[in-house]
């Protein structure tokens, strides 16, 4: 045989060498598994992160929505309140009222302007405290002073008011201030 003819019968056949590299090994499968198994690892870790993304949108969500609640609340709070500081700036004009007309109730101008002015105000939220004769309610009344019960079943019971109390919107604007009867 020439080394021609050996060159082309090397040529079609394949050496031991070309045919170990063809067929997979054991060295090449534990190499695609570890492939597999990043891939396996890069899914958990996506998953993952995608839990804590989804978590903390879940709370910027509910904190936002209690912000949102929280700052409503706050809003009709002072629409309902907002003249709060300027009722209890008027409460002495209305004291004054009250007592000009104890002691001159033929007046009907008075008369006239202290129900418009109080007409307005009830419009706007303000009731006076029915305390007479009520039992004695520390959230609701300061005690002036105490004077012996004229009958055991006026005990704890508010005898006189020296000074009206008021609501605003079912709110204490200011406390009615009494005699109990002790």
């Amino acid at each position: 045989m020439s080394k021609k003819e050996n060159n082309n019968i090397e040529a079609e056949e394949p050496t031991t060498q070309e045919t170990i590299e063809e067929t997979p090994t054991d060295a090449q499968q534990p190499a695609e598994a570890a492939a597999d198994l990043s891939d396996q690892d890069r899914l958990q870790e996506m998953g993952e992160k995608l839990a804590t993304l989804n978590d903390k949108y879940l709370r910027l969500y509910s904190e936002y929505e209690n912000y949102r609640k929280r700052t409503n609340v706050e809003k009709a709070d002072l629409l309902l309140n907002g003249s709060r500081e300027m009722m209890k700036a008027i409460l002495p004009v209305v004291d004054d009222f009250e007592r000009a007309l104890a002691v001159s109730s033929d007046d009907e101008g008075v008369k006239l302007i202290y129900s418009k002015l109080m007409k307005i105000l009830e419009q706007k939220g303000l009731k006076a405290m029915e305390v007479k004769g009520v039992k004695f309610d520390e959230s609701l009344h300061e005690a002036v002073t105490q004077i012996p019960a004229p009958a055991p079943e006026q005990k704890g019971l508010v005898i006189d008011v020296v000074e009206k109390g008021y609501y605003l919107n079912d709110k204490v604007l200011r406390y009615a201030k009494v005699v109990v009867a002790c």
